[in-house]
């Protein structure tokens, strides 16, 4: 039951991530579903998309990467590191 709640809470957090010095903003919850993704207008180049590219490409992977995290500490927390398969 307390892993079912935890779960439920994990899944309802938002996380706020910021790639490339904070020009790009990846808001996203915790069952890694994209909220937004800001991006600011002093980043975008029309000759250089390749860049803006790799800037949401970097600050999605940091947003799942947090997730990831979180999840394993919290999930770690409640029990005491044993291994589950297949629970994320």
């Amino acid at each position: 039951e307390d892993m079912t709640n935890l779960q439920e809470d994990l899944d309802a957090r938002e996380y706020e991530v910021n790639a490339g010095g904070g020009v790009v903003t990846v808001k996203i919850n915790g069952k890694m579903e994209i909220l937004s993704i800001d991006i600011k207008p002093e980043v975008v180049d029309p000759d250089d998309i390749e860049m803006l590219q790799d800037l949401i490409v970097a600050g999605v992977n940091e947003a799942v990467s947090t997730i990831e995290k979180t999840n394993a500490e919290a999930m770690n927390a409640i029990t005491g590191s044993l291994n589950i398969p297949g629970m994320f």
